[in-house]
């Protein structure tokens, strides 16, 4: 054992109050991880859709922009892209998901876009650039919904890898420690008795044989 122990009564009763309330803490951790599990699981399928989602609508875009060009020509689609300003705005403010502080990023409501706020005139240009434009905020969309989702994702993923040490300790290394050590001094404490029992068996002996010699003496 690594850790020396003293073979004592009130040792064994400290040690096994130990196991206790490590058995205790290890059936919360276990309630805790399956609870985490539970919410992390849909979370992976949420992210596999967003990836999905984000690549699907990249490959319209692009596909969009490349009629576009073909249509309004290159020189128009680029100046269109030289005159569109603007920035993305997002909102980060954080929540909880089972005890786990997490950041929540959402798109802002001061950068929603509108036709008009696009940076140029839409008499100046046709259908086919406003929906493009409309295309390519809405991978930028996907892409904020993802950070949140993937932010979530690693949180908990952090968490449940955490916890999930922290059983395996208790589960595989301390009490099981802890149950060496109450046998160890179980052990001892039983070898203690036996051997004051047979000091007092042997005293005994000695106290009925000088009280016979005693006896014998006197007669």
């Amino acid at each position: 054992m690594a850790e020396k122990v003293n073979p004592t009564r009130s040792e064994l009763l400290y040690r096994r109050q130990q196991i206790k309330l490590a058995e205790q803490g290890m059936d919360l951790l276990k309630k805790k991880r399956d609870a985490l599990l539970r919410e992390f699981l849909p979370i992976i399928d949420e992210t596999m859709k967003l990836s999905m989602r984000l690549e699907r609508a990249t490959a319209d875009a692009q596909q969009s922009l490349a009629l576009t060009k073909a249509v309004e020509g290159k020189s128009v689609v680029k100046s269109v892209g030289f005159a569109t300003k603007g920035e993305v705005l997002v909102d980060i403010f954080g929540t909880h998901v089972m005890g786990v502080p997490i950041p929540v990023i959402r798109k802002s409501e001061v950068a929603l876009k509108n036709e008009l706020g696009r940076g140029y005139s839409i008499t100046g240009v046709g259908a086919r650039i406003d929906s493009t434009a409309g295309k390519f905020e809405e991978i930028i969309d996907i892409m904020i919904q993802s950070a949140d989702i993937e932010t979530r994702l690693r949180r908990l993923g952090e968490e449940l890898q955490k916890t999930n040490r922290r059983v395996n300790a208790l589960e595989s290394v301390v009490i099981p420690e802890l149950q060496v050590q109450v046998k160890f001094i179980f052990s001892a404490l039983d070898e203690r008795a036996r051997e004051d029992h047979f000091r007092l068996k042997k005293v005994k002996k000695k106290i009925i044989e000088r009280t016979q010699a005693a006896a014998e003496a006197r007669d």
